[in-house]
């Protein structure tokens, strides 16, 4: 008598998507506001081949021009095309931004990971610290700095300008890093490190820093947006990017504020550009947030 073959079933694994495309599929408005960073650092790169003039270039023939065909965004008060100002101001914006948000959470994430860790007396100066600068409003604070600092050009970018507003970001950082390190400092296998004898500097290197990483992506994306909006503020107010440098805050001061009524594209596009950038980032930011969030993905 025979028997019949037990069938062998087998188990295929999903196929799992990239994580790109699985934030853009669970937040699509992140998506919408990475695509815009995406372009307009594409922009940026190639403002060369992208901006249809040279943004210094003066043509008082076309001084305060209409945008129409050959200015599609109208021309300035020195006859500087708008829109290919607007482009090489996005370098201005990103590079700053970028490079101010970078310095302010990462010195701030390095302070709230040494105040969470150590605890006790260094945790109670640090933290001390920290509430005198979060008693200065940011624009505020980068005045001072900036004001103290004077200006440090290097490769075309003022990186007092940087610090100047990156200081203020650094004790926001610190608070909302310095709280997940003090969970992950009571975790037992902080203690079974410990006890292994491991240095200090290889605990929070090896086993703190990496869990942190979540709020520190969100702070640092984040703060991208503020900072663009710093530079624009004190670019306006005569502290930041000085002429003729392409910047979105100098476009709005100078002339622009004695002819808006004339030529109101002069504000309205350099406005709008500003507007949307800090949009783009506070979109990314918060969908950025949630994706890496373990509690709001459950």
């Amino acid at each position: 008598m025979t028997t019949a073959a037990t069938p062998v079933i087998t188990y295929k694994a999903p196929a799992r998507r990239h994580p790109v495309l699985q934030f853009m599929l669970h937040q699509p408005l992140g998506a919408a506001g990475l695509a815009f960073i995406v372009l307009m650092a594409l922009a940026a790169l190639f403002a060369p081949w992208v901006a249809p003039y040279d943004p210094l270039t003066v043509d008082y023939g076309a001084m305060l021009g209409r945008p129409g065909a050959g200015h599609w965004l109208g021309t300035d008060s020195f006859g500087r095309d708008v829109l290919s100002r607007i482009i090489y101001g996005a370098r201005t914006a990103l590079a700053i931004g970028f490079l101010a948000s970078f310095l302010g959470s990462t010195a701030g994430a390095i302070i709230g990971v040494v105040s969470a860790y150590f605890g006790g007396a260094t945790d109670m100066i640090i933290q001390r610290i920290m509430d005198v600068l979060l008693s200065f409003p940011i624009i505020v604070l980068a005045i001072v700095v900036v004001a103290m600092l004077g200006k440090n050009l290097v490769l075309g970018v003022d990186l007092n300008l940087v610090i100047a507003i990156g200081i203020p970001m650094v004790p926001k950082v610190a608070r909302v890093v310095r709280s997940s390190a003090l969970a992950i400092r009571e975790l037992p296998y902080i203690d079974a490190a410990r006890t292994a004898g491991f240095s200090h500097t290889r605990i929070i290197f090896r086993h703190i820093i990496p869990n942190v990483v979540a709020p520190y992506l969100i702070m640092l994306t984040a703060f991208v947006a503020q900072a663009i909006l710093a530079e624009a503020s004190l670019s306006f107010l005569g502290l930041g990017v000085t002429e003729p440098t392409p910047s979105w805050g100098l476009m709005l001061s100078g002339a622009a504020a004695d002819f808006y009524q004339q030529a109101p594209w002069m504000i309205v596009f350099p406005g709008l550009a500003i507007s949307l950038a800090v949009f783009a980032f506070n979109l990314f930011g918060d969908s950025l947030r949630d994706w890496l969030d373990p509690k709001i993905k459950i």
